[in-house]
């Protein structure tokens, strides 16, 4: 069993308390492998039948079928607790703040029991030389076996000399770090696209993660932050299944990043009628009318919002009444000014602008009330009055 300096095995978060050495020194001569995560909340007191529900709400929260729990099941019964090393580099730790609030599952359980979480120079108990070794260790006793999640990015200008934890650029270490690493997790979208950091004019160069590590499978999270339960359920289905998820052509995950916000989104209804707010605070406003006009970027963002939603799954921001601003999409800060609506949007099948939604729609109404008219018309002309043929169709209309 391990027990490192801040996280890892020990609950007490870098403290070996006397409980803690107790049960060292009973699991120790038993254990020739890593604890894996049903071991360990059986060992806390945790029945089986309250595991079974943990993993049948886990495969839930994936958007999983039920038959994937008893797979879930499995893995967290058989599989070793895989080692996370969780790096910062240019960023303001909202990607951490959405971590711990993680509902589905519980960011503690995914932190304590379901991953050994090794190193996160943030929220760890260790500082100075001693946490620096815990990365060490890992690189050496789990080279190529640990996933690095890496939060910011590094800047390149001057040398790297922007952002140096620990004495030494951060582009160094993150280099060196992921050559041993399993599989790279860029959180957020200061890792996955640059973010503000990235924005023009750029004075530190700063540059997303995919750029700088080569040769490594790496899975984007974007988002300014994330959700929470996007986050935890990406490491869950690394942890059950071994594997990245199926990504899209940028790196996302499919599963939470497969369709636009405005695909789900409860005021589509509204967008394809044709019903606007044109300010914040006119009537269509606080009807709940479309936030497309005051620059909602639903249309064009792909993201889990407007069904996973945030807080537990509370609420989202077009919910809260304000439009979306596209945080998970590349270059996001120099896409425009946010209150400004986008030009086009693709409306059944053509691209249309909000000023012609309705008109479009009144008139796709209109000549289908039309041709019916004309079928009629030319139906009732072609059969003479009182023919059977007539009185047949009468009685059928």
């Amino acid at each position: 069993m391990r027990v490192q300096v801040g996280f890892g095995r020990s609950p007490s978060f870098g403290r070996r308390t006397a409980g803690d050495q107790k049960l060292l020194n009973n699991w120790e001569p038993e254990m020739s492998r890593p604890e894996t995560f049903y071991e360990l909340i059986r060992r806390q007191g945790i029945s089986r039948r309250s595991f079974l529900q943990f993993c049948s709400l886990s495969a839930a929260s994936l958007g999983l079928a039920p038959a994937f729990a008893p797979r879930i099941a499995h893995a967290l019964e058989t599989k070793p607790r895989v080692p996370v090393i969780w790096m910062h580099g240019l960023e303001c730790t909202c990607c951490t703040e959405s971590f711990i609030r993680s509902a589905h599952p519980l960011a503690k359980d995914v932190i304590l029991s379901m991953l050994s979480l090794d190193y996160d120079d943030t929220i760890m108990a260790a500082a100075g030389h001693q946490a620096e070794q815990c990365i060490e260790d890992i690189r050496k006793d789990y080279k190529g076996q640990f996933i690095l999640a890496v939060e910011g990015n590094p800047p390149l200008g001057n040398d790297g000399t922007f952002c140096i934890p620990g004495g030494r650029p951060f582009v160094e270490r993150l280099k060196e770090v992921a050559a041993d690493s399993a599989a790279v997790i860029a959180w957020g979208s200061c890792a996955s696209w640059g973010c503000v950091q990235a924005a023009k004019p750029n004075p530190t160069q700063a540059t997303p993660i995919h750029k700088v590590i080569t040769g490594k499978p790496i899975i984007k999270v974007p988002g300014c932050p994330p959700i929470a339960e996007v986050m935890t359920g990406v490491l869950t289905f690394y942890l059950t299944f071994g594997s990245l998820p199926e990504l899209d052509r940028q790196g996302r995950p499919v599963m939470f990043y497969g369709q636009r916000i405005h695909d789900k989104c409860y005021r589509r209804g509204h967008f394809d009628a044709g019903q606007f707010a044109e300010t914040f605070d006119d009537a269509g406003s606080r009807m709940g009318h479309c936030l497309y006009k005051v620059g909602c970027r639903g249309p064009t963002t792909y993201n889990a919002c407007s069904t996973v939603r945030w807080n537990g799954g509370v609420s989202f921001p077009i919910q809260s009444g304000h439009g979306c601003i596209g945080c998970s999409e590349p270059d996001f800060w120099d896409n425009g000014p946010f209150y400004n609506r986008l030009e086009n949007v693709l409306q059944t099948g053509v691209e249309s602008t909000a000023n012609k939604v309705g008109a479009a729609a009144a008139a796709i109404v209109g000549a289908g009330i039309a041709v019916h008219a004309g079928l009629t018309a030319l139906r009732q002309a072609k059969v003479k009055p009182n023919s059977p043929s007539r009185d047949t169709e009468q009685r059928a209309g």
